[in-house]
């Protein structure tokens, strides 16, 4: 968050905040707000099936493109997860390039944990990275299940 102070001719000035950088084996489900930098091993486009694939929209008389997604795999040496990637992060997200994911959040699919960044977050690509990637620790292998705990009555 920023932090508002006022300067000496009463405007207001907003301080950032520093980001803090975490490891990929720190993620947990249902978290979101994450800065990390990550070292792509892989990315696969994914085919988009859709009902209005090729329609027109009501506005204009382009047809509406239909949204380019890529599930990519990145880590660093800690672990791996699955980054789905969409439209121009797509571009983005080759094999081999060193990225920094701001404001990532965790999507849940099919029990799985998948890293997504969405309007509110960046992809950015930075210098390469000296760490080797962690293949073997793939957090998106892990399969989550909701548990609904019931309250139990407790006496006074």
């Amino acid at each position: 968050m920023a932090t508002a102070t006022a300067n000496a001719s009463g405007a207001t000035v907003t301080a950032k905040r520093k980001p803090v950088f975490i490891k990929v084996e720190e993620i947990q489900p249902g978290t979101s707000g994450l800065t990390l930098t990550v070292k792509v091993v892989s990315s696969n486009p994914v085919k988009v099936t859709s009902k209005n694939a090729g329609a027109r929209s009501s506005l204009s008389s382009r047809p509406l493109q239909p949204p380019r997604i890529a599930e990519c795999l990145v880590g660093d040496e800690t672990g791996t997860i699955v980054f789905t990637a969409r439209n121009d992060q797509v571009d983005i997200m080759k094999p081999g390039t060193t990225v920094i994911l701001r404001n990532a959040k965790i999507d849940m699919f099919k029990g799985t944990m998948r890293l997504a960044v969405d309007k509110w977050g960046r992809v950015e690509v930075t210098e390469p990275a000296s760490f080797e990637v962690k293949e073997a620790n793939n957090l998106s292998l892990v399969e989550y299940e909701l548990v609904s705990v019931a309250e139990s009555d407790q006496k006074s």
